[in-house]
């Protein structure tokens, strides 16, 4: 049977956009507390607005170079996924909308409003009447459209308001464009009389309610907000580049300012007039246009939930505070205890504090000769770098590979970059046609002599602001065969030379597909022999199509394969003679399922890997990764444990179709959030676990203490 069949597959945009159909979800689950579900519709329009910048702003360069070949699984030319993806987007726009008056009616009845201009009462005008005179007006600068003053280039994702003025005898009519300004909160508190309740407007009512201010001597007949967005897809010509800073710095100002691909207008301010000019002068079509029922751009919710939401408790979740595990805690030398033993943390149930301290520690430590480490995406104020600039200013060898392609990043890292080389560090880029997307540290120490060197490795970024958002697997060892492959691994990517030979880890975009592929057929071959063959893999997204086939090939070989895929899956499941023995499920909940871990039963010799990489072409192929084992059988334990608390989700998973289409999984009698019992797993709480080889059964098994990664007490908070 051919399985390299385009049926077996799915398309990886209309994949893609299913996942956002799934965050929408969130936002209708009235079991999620209310503000949870506003900032879900944040998470979901940010989502949008990245997919458009950089997958739809893909296939419009395709269309625009003449492409027009059907090069991907589904057969799909480029013209015909633009097509089928303006469809899906303005069904789910639709829906995004439905789900925000959803939202905004039950927020009403928490007393949280946002008003209309016409809803003010007396007070409250008269306070944004001064808000706008005296904050907002100084601020904006109105831009007319003439002959002389062509149409101006606006910038990707900025709220706009384009109006038509007239002169006072009505003889002449203009356009003008006013840009709602970013600088300023996109929306105003207003004054209440009860102190209970919260009523707000949003910044653009305000300038729109005021807007003949701005144009004195006429008349706004019109005014229509809309938003831009536009292609962000940065294509870095390398070849012969000898500075790549300066090529990404150069290449950002562009970004700014690529084709338009989306423009968003309200509903209920369309002028015929202004939407005919935006789309002629913008070199849109009709499917690129999308007319929103509400405020355009929801992602403010995003900023209204960490100003207003935290004030009201019962509308959030409650906060899960992470724990150290006891010997990591801030009492002790993480040195010596991590040359006792290898130390498993499970990041947001586990505090990412023992790494941040780690580097810390090594940075003021007279003992410690270099810190070497990758960094793809770092926080804000990040403690991390400052632990390494400190490091470097106290004359240790500071070796830091910054990914400057790391999308929406670059700027930021760009800016680390340069302060890392001003403090002392040396700093590389990795390789010019590859991302470096590993996640590791490598701590050189010399103690009485002896020369000690400490690994850090991980599934996610050395960033604890996301840390405690999503979730994801480090590991901290001093074990010599790590330590030797940590060595080679920094020496290949700073200097120049052939990829090593690994002790036990493997790396893209080499010796990581291969190794994946081998332990497939491994399994296909014990299942032939003992009937036993299992496969269970969690990861953000599947599209790498070599992989694909060889699951195929594994179902059809009667092997048990459970996949946990959050986002994309261009892997069908279910298909009768394909993948009938192929389950796929996709976990959507509070914290981003961000962790990469792969489980081969092996003929009874368990293998569990853990890794940067997701099963995509890109970190397969593109991308410089790092897949490692797991070794201690507790943290095996341990992992598979959680592993089958995901499979027997059935309040936030969803299962995958023959159809390529999800559903939530099917309720017993026993519920299971996973996350949430994961989190009482963590902390001591749970003694009772699904079976690993049958998550679905009805009867849990007890569990070993968790004493190896919990506090003595078991108590974490609520």
């Amino acid at each position: 049977m051919i399985l390299d069949q385009p049926e077996h597959f799915n398309n990886r945009e209309l994949s893609w956009l299913k996942f956002n159909e799934r965050v929408l979800e969130e936002v209708r689950d009235t079991r999620n507390p209310l503000m949870e579900r506003l900032k879900f519709l944040a998470i979901f329009s940010s989502n949008l607005d990245e997919f458009f910048m950089v997958r739809v702003g893909g296939l419009k360069d395709d269309v625009l170079a003449g492409f027009n070949k059907p090069e991907n699984k589904q057969q799909m030319t480029p013209k015909q996924q633009l097509k089928a993806i303006s469809a899906k987007t303005k069904e789910l726009v639709a829906s995004e909308y439905e789900a925000f008056k959803e939202v905004r009616i039950a927020l009403e009845q928490e007393g949280i409003r946002f008003l209309q201009p016409r809803q003010l009462n007396p007070d409250q005008l008269s306070y944004v009447s001064s808000f706008f005179r005296e904050k907002v007006f100084p601020v904006l600068t109105p831009v007319a459209i003439d002959a002389y003053r062509p149409f101006p280039m606006l910038s990707s994702k900025s709220l706009n308001i384009a109006t038509i003025v007239e002169a006072e005898d009505g003889a002449r009519r203009h356009l003008a464009l006013v840009q709602v300004p970013s600088v300023l909160p996109r929306f105003v508190d207003l004054p209440v009389d009860d102190e209970e309740t919260t009523s707000v407007i949003l910044l653009e009512d305000v300038i729109s309610l005021f807007i003949d201010a701005l144009f004195k001597g006429f008349r706004v007949v019109s005014s229509m907000p809309f938003r831009i967005t536009r292609n962000a897809d940065l294509p870095f010509h390398e070849e012969g580049t000898h500075d790549l800073l300066k090529l990404i710095e150069k290449e950002l100002k562009k970004r700014r300012w690529g084709v338009a691909i989306r423009l968003e207008v309200q509903e209920n301010t369309v002028n015929e007039e202004l939407l005919s000019m935006l789309r002629d002068v913008l070199d849109l079509q009709e499917r690129d246009i999308f007319t929103v029922d509400g405020p355009i751009d929801l992602t403010f919710a995003f900023s209204f939930y960490s100003q207003i939401g935290v004030e009201y408790d019962h509308l959030i979740y409650q906060s899960i505070i992470s724990f150290d595990p006891p010997d990591l805690d801030q009492t002790k030398n993480l040195f010596n205890e991590i040359l006792k033993k290898d130390h498993l943390l499970h990041h947001p149930y586990q505090s990412f504090d023992p790494v941040v301290r780690l580097i810390a520690q090594a940075s003021n430590d007279p003992s410690v000769l270099a810190i070497k480490q990758t960094l793809y995406r770092v926080s804000g104020d990040s403690p991390i770098i400052k632990a390494l600039k400190t490091a470097a200013e106290n004359g240790k060898q500071v070796t830091v590979l910054v990914e400057l392609k790391a999308r929406f990043d670059e700027e930021k890292n760009i800016e680390w970059a340069k302060q890392l080389e001003k403090a002392g560090a040396h700093v590389i880029y990795g390789y010019s046609d590859l991302k470096t997307h590993s996640k590791i540290t490598l701590i050189v120490r010399m103690n009485e002599g002896r020369i000690q060197r400490f690994v850090h490795l991980g599934t996610g970024n050395y960033n604890d602001s996301t840390a405690k958002l999503y979730t994801d697997i480090g590991l901290l060892t001093a074990k010599e065969e790590i330590a030797e492959d940590a060595t080679n691994f920094f020496n290949w990517l700073s200097g120049y030379g052939e990829q090593p030979d690994w002790n036990v880890i493997h790396t893209s975009p080499n010796s990581m597909l291969t190794r994946f592929l081998a332990l497939i057929d491994e399994e296909i071959k014990f299942h032939k022999k003992n009937g036993d063959g299992r496969i269970v893999a969690k990861m953000n997204s599947l599209t790498e199509k070599e992989i694909m086939l060889k699951l195929y090939e594994a179902s059809r070989a009667g092997v048990k394969i459970d996949l946990i895929v959050r986002g994309v899956c261009c892997l069908r499941s279910g298909i009768k003679d394909v993948s009938e023995n192929i389950r796929v499920i996709s976990i959507i909940d509070r914290y981003l399922e961000h962790s990469r871990v792969f489980y081969f039963h092996h003929g009874g010799d368990e293998l569990i890997y853990c890794s940067s990489a997701d099963w995509m072409t890109r970190n397969m192929r593109k991308r410089i990764e790092i897949l490692f084992p797991i070794t201690d059988e507790s943290h095996k334990a341990y992992l598979k444990n959680c592993l089958a608390l995901m499979l027997a989700d059935n309040v936030k998973a969803r299962e995958q179709l023959e159809d390529g289409t999800y559903r939530y999984v099917e309720k017993g009698k026993r519920t299971c959030e996973s996350q949430i019992a994961i989190q009482h797993y963590t902390n001591g709480r749970l003694r009772m676990v699904p079976s690993f080889d049958d998550p679905l059964d009805k009867k849990w098994t007890s569990v070993a203490s968790t004493e190896h990664l919990i506090s003595k007490n078991g108590n974490s908070g609520k």
